[in-house]
Order: C-alpha cells, then structure tokens, then sequence
C-alpha cells in the first residue's frame, strides 16, 4: 500500500515498548532499551549493540537517579554477559549524551561528533546560578511578558551539568561518511543538523536498520530552537536541508530505531512529513506576521494549544527560529521597536496553510 505522495505509510511494528530494565531484540545482535527521562517527553530509545566482547550503547539517557538505577537493572540483566565498552551518542542534548561520562569513568570510550562533544564538554563546565545577562537579553527582544521575565532572572535555569555526567577529556570522532562497526554491522555515517550541529545517523550496509536519534523521528517533531548562543542561526533552514539530503538515503525497506517513540519503517514519506509540516508552519507565520508582531504572539501560528509556562521556553527558541528562517529567505524584515523588542513584519502578503 502507498499513499497518493507515492510513499508507504509509516509502519510501527512494536506497539509496545520494553519495560524498564528489560530489553527486546529488534534485529540479531541489536537491543532496544528505554530509559526514562523527567519531563514531559519521558523516555528516552538506548540501543544496546553486540559487539563479541562487549557492548556498543546508543544514547544512553540523562544523569539522573533512576535512568542510573534502570542502567544498574539493565547491566545485571539483558547486559549482564559482558560489559559496556563503548557510548555512541547521536548529539550533544542531555537526554541522549547525558549518562556517557558515567560509562566512561566504568571503562567505556565515548564516540560522537566533533561539534557534540565540544558543546559537551562546554557545557558541562558553564554552571551558572541564574540566567546570564545575554539570555535575558534575548528572552527581552523576543517579547517575554515583563513579569515572567523579571521571575526568570532570579531563578536558577536550567544547567546542563544538573543532568550530565562530568565528561572527561577523550573522545573518539565520527564524521560524514565514515563507516563505524558496531553490533555485527558497517554502518555508514550521515550527518543532520537543525535539531543539534552535527547530529549523527547511522546506516546499516548490511541490511535495513537506521539509527535516527532525534533526526529522524515517526510522529513527534524535533524542536529546532534558536538560542542567546547564536540568535541569527537558522536551524529550520538547516533541518529542511537535512530533510532533502537523507532522503536521498531513505528507502522503504529501512527499519528506523529513533531516540524516541517506537521504531518505524516508511522513512522516505516521514522525511516528506517533516519538511512540509515546517513549510505549512512557516506559511501560517507570514500569515500572523502580516502585520507588525513580537515573537511572543507568534505562538498560535505554529502551535495549536495553549503554551503555558512549562513549555514557554521551547515554543519561544522554535518560534524565533521560524522567524529567523523567514528573515534569511527575504519573506520578513525585523526591527527594534522603542522598547528594544524585535518586531517582526512578512515582506509580501501569503495565504495561510
């Protein structure tokens, strides 16, 4: 069965995820793992690959108390024959990287992207008490309501180190089209960006598997954010170029193992999926930007539920990155108003989508 786009539809095959400190064997030699994570998105997919004389984990989860007490139920368990000689992380965000330096200090080497593991290690050592004058800035010009912000200066944000294990110097690079042996398997590296700088996916050249992490997921959309960091990146016109340089990879016949949900084949319509959301995404923008607005107002035009404060921060870094998208491609202009606010205005006039 195909779709009128020409494409399968996408496929579950598992419903069901493993539990907790229990593994499924989704290929020969290939283990898919669930870690919880404390949020919303409350889980992140580890993989645990054969490698003979030891384990190859994907992804293992953040550093928190019970991802470490499901890891403990995990290596006496379904790992228990061998031990863990490696961490493969696809990016640099805590829930995928986070538990890599615990391995490490058990005697595992750590593998990723050269960008992943700077940010890593970066970020790992930049604690700060409260949020740093360039984030207040920036959460200013976006349009942050005045009292929420004034609350958000005096509290402790976010700190990557709260959910990552010290990393210690030494790390192993994958790069773009580098073939890694892991699980039985040469698996070809491809690089996506967008959701992370370099975020690796991984291509079996033995049979139909893909690792995804976050660039490749079935039904949920990777948030694409913008940052004090770089706040004129375009990470939305990075993730559609990402989008149209897989697919020219992805075949039906793949069997994706992604960071999250459960593993899905029909990866060529969901590469489709991707990118045509964020173009309907941006065209509903232009549409609300018709006339002058901050970004902060922008939220209905991308998000159809009301934001609360629990996931303002992410629905403000996604909205200001659709803007920066449509400001980069000539269809918005922006100024600072008297209050030193971004306003943002579309430079022709677009039906909605």
């Amino acid at each position: 069965m195909t779709n009128r786009d020409g494409g399968a539809p996408v496929r579950h095959p598992w419903v069901e995820p493993p539990a907790h400190g229990a593994a499924r064997e989704v290929a020969p030699g290939v283990l898919w793992l669930r870690v919880p994570l404390p949020m919303a998105l409350d889980h992140v997919n580890a993989y645990a690959l054969d490698d003979g004389e030891g384990w190859t984990v994907v992804d293992p989860g953040m550093d928190t108390s019970q991802a470490r007490e499901i890891w403990g139920a995990l290596l006496a368990g379904p790992l228990a024959a061998k031990p863990v000689v490696r961490v493969l992380a696809t990016h640099y965000h805590p829930d995928h990287i986070g538990l890599a330096g615990w391995f490490q200090a058990r005697g595992a080497s750590l593998w990723t992207t050269r960008t992943s593991w700077l940010f890593a290690r970066m970020l790992v050592l930049d604690e700060q008490p409260v949020p740093a004058a360039e984030t207040l800035a920036f959460w200013h010009a976006a349009g942050m309501e005045p009292g929420l912000l004034a609350r958000r200066a005096m509290e402790r944000p976010f700190n990557y180190c709260d959910k990552v294990h010290p990393l210690p110097l030494g790390y192993r690079r994958i790069a773009e089209g580098e073939v890694v042996r892991a699980g039985g398997r040469d698996w070809r590296v491809h690089i996506g960006h967008g959701h992370a700088p370099e975020h690796a996916t991984l291509w079996s050249l033995d049979d139909d598997l893909v690792i995804g992490g976050d660039q490749l997921l079935p039904s949920i959309s990777a948030n694409l954010g913008v940052y004090a960091t770089e706040p004129d990146a375009d990470p939305v016109g990075d993730w559609l170029a990402s989008c149209a340089a897989l697919s020219v990879y992805a075949e039906e016949r793949h069997l994706v193992l992604p960071g999250h949900k459960t593993p899905f084949s029909g990866l060529p319509r969901r590469l489709r999926q991707m990118a045509d959301g964020h173009h309907k995404g941006l065209a509903r923008l232009e549409t609300q930007i018709a006339t002058p607005q901050v970004a902060t107002a922008c939220f209905p035009a991308l998000y159809r539920r009301e934001i609360d404060e629990g996931i303002y921060g992410l629905a403000l870094v996604e909205t200001v990155a659709h803007l920066n998208h449509l400001l980069t491609s000539g269809r918005a202009r922006r100024w600072r108003g008297a209050d030193g606010v971004w306003l943002w205005q579309a430079t022709t006039t677009h039906s909605g989508a």
